[in-house]
Parts: structure tokens; sequence; C-alpha cells
């Protein structure tokens, strides 16, 4: 109702102004008949108000939906019921932005999929070369050598977090739930990152019931731990810290803990810990730091029906503690 007063006002004014006039011009040809004068501006007055009710009813839900602007824009002229010429054509131009844009989204959604098949393709040929030089380097003791593993290590989990970041959107299309042994899953998880560990001068402690059993995705879930693994052992910088890993039924879900000794996170950073690209007070330190791992495990946690927790004090460690809830 105030849009279409607002619209109306200057019809309004236009005939307050028209009936002055008129009135003052029969007053001045002589005419001084108050009575009749405002009989006739009252049966005008009806007239028009007539008029403006008429234009409320048939634009009702036109002026209603412009005033709420509570739904979705482009989807506004489904509420739009044609019936006058004016809501007759907002209906059609809506209509047709709609169209404009769900074409223009289509093409710029075909963009991004190829530009992710690239990368998926890119991430995969690149792997490649990657494994070969391992196998070259696994049998070499040169100190040199070493160093050269380490350097293709961190290239390894730059790929896959490109490629895990890439497929986060894809999803539902790519996973599938079984039922894993989590101690044998951390085991698998820690060996295969073992010159993590001894680059760190960090050592694995587990302590994960052999009996203790998750339903999760694999390849999901060893992305996860080995995010918040890596995470651990950076952030430990003290020599021969350690690394714990906890599993242990809490109120009937199955919780699996991972501890380390390092320099913690401030208090002011932790509400921003799982967002994209943030790396808080510890960014400034620790140059590798790029602000995806904590938030790919989070979104991949949810994707899974897991929860993910995380406790923090400025150097005295983090805890970060998956519940596997589904």
């Amino acid at each position: 109702m105030r849009l279409f007063l607002k619209e109306q006002r200057p019809l309004i004014f236009i005939y307050l102004l028209q009936l002055s006039v008129i009135s003052l011009v029969y007053w001045l040809d002589g005419y001084r008949n108050i009575a009749v004068i405002l009989y006739a501006a009252l049966l005008s007055g009806a007239v028009l108000l007539l008029y403006l009710t008429y234009r409320y009813i048939t634009q009702r839900t036109l002026y209603r939906s412009l005033e709420q602007r509570t739904g979705p824009a482009l989807d506004l002229f489904k509420e739009i019921h044609p019936g006058t010429p004016l809501s007759e054509a907002v209906y059609q131009l809506l209509k047709s932005q709609y169209r404009s844009y769900l074409a223009s989204l289509n093409v710029q959604e075909e963009k991004i999929h190829h530009q992710v098949q690239f990368m998926n393709q890119w991430v995969h040929q690149m792997k490649t070369p990657l494994s070969v030089m391992h196998l070259m380097l696994q049998d070499e003791d040169d100190p040199r050598f070493h160093a050269f593993g380490d350097e293709l290590d961190r290239l390894q989990k730059g790929l896959d977090l490109v490629l895990y970041t890439a497929r986060l959107d894809a999803f539902e299309h790519d996973f599938v739930v079984e039922q894993l042994s989590l101690s044998g899953l951390i085991k698998t998880v820690v060996s295969t990152q073992k010159r993590l560990f001894i680059r760190g001068r960090v050592y694995p402690d587990i302590a994960v019931p052999d009996l203790l059993y998750v339903h999760s995705d694999e390849k999901w879930l060893t992305f996860t731990i080995t995010q918040l693994m890596t995470n651990a052992v950076k952030y430990t910088v003290k020599a021969g810290g350690k690394v714990y890993f906890r599993g242990f039924l809490q109120e009937g879900h199955t919780v699996l803990e991972v501890t380390d000794e390092g320099v913690g996170i401030q208090e002011s950073d932790l509400p921003r810990v799982f967002d994209a690209y943030f790396t808080g007070e510890n960014g400034r330190s620790f140059q590798e730091s790029t602000g995806m791992g904590l938030y790919l495990a989070k979104q991949i946690c949810g994707k899974l029906g897991h929860r993910l927790e995380l406790e923090s004090k400025p150097d005295q460690g983090t805890t970060v503690r998956i519940i596997f809830e589904a």
C-alpha cells in the first residue's frame, strides 16, 4: 500500500491542483454557491477514490511483491499475475531477464566445469612424474636426495590440496561410505607421511583401539586426517615433540582426537580458523600456511556427516576432534 500511495502521489496532487483552478475560475466568473462547489468536489473525489481503489486491487500482487523483496529477486515474476498492462509488462520484463540470467549462468557454469576438468587432468599428469621421482630417490642415501624428497612431498601435498578443493563441489558423485578400522587408517596415514615426521623431528603417539570402527569414505577421510596431521607437525616447533592420536567412544559416538604440542592458536583467531584462506597470527610466522587445510577438513567432515571441533591455547598446543555421528 505504501508503494502504491507513493506512486499515486503526483496524480493526487495534480487532481487537487486542477480542482482548485476550476473552482477559482468559477468563483472569479461570479458563481459563488459554496455548497454546489463542495458537492462537485466531493463527487469528483469519490470518482478518484474509486479509480485508485480499482487500480490498487488489480495490481495489489505486483505492489506487494515489489515491497516485500524477501524472496529471490529472479523468482519475483512467478508471484505476479498478469491482468493489467503494467503488471503484464513487468511480468514479461522479469521473465526475459530471468531467462537471460539463466543463460549467462549456464555459460559460466560450463566455463567453470571445463576449468575444473582441466585442473584435475593437469594434477593427475603432474602426479606421474612425481611418483617416478620418488621411486628414483627411495634407494639413495645422499642427504641431498633427502632434501629433494622433502620438496617432492611438499609438491605432492600441494597437488592433493588443489585436486580435493576442485572435487569438493562434486562431492556427492565421488564418495563411498564403508566400515573402516580407525586404528588401521591412522597407522596407514602415519606410515605414508613418515618423511613429514622425520623432517619435523616429531613423533606420532597412537592410542586407537583395534576394534574401533567408523563408517566413512576412506579417500576423503584419509585426506582430512592428513591435513590435520600436517598442521600438527608444522606447528610443533620444538624437536622431539609428539602428535597424539586418540580414539574412543563418547556418548555413543566414535571420536578421533589429533593433539599436538605446538605453538597453539591465538584466542582472537579461533572463531575464523575454519574460514577459507584464513591463516591468522601463525600465518605470519609459518610461510607455508595456505589457510585451506582446516577449511577443507571442516567442509569434508560436514559432507560426510561428521563433526569437527577445535580447541587451542597459545603455547599449549592444539586439539582437533572428529566426531563420527553417522
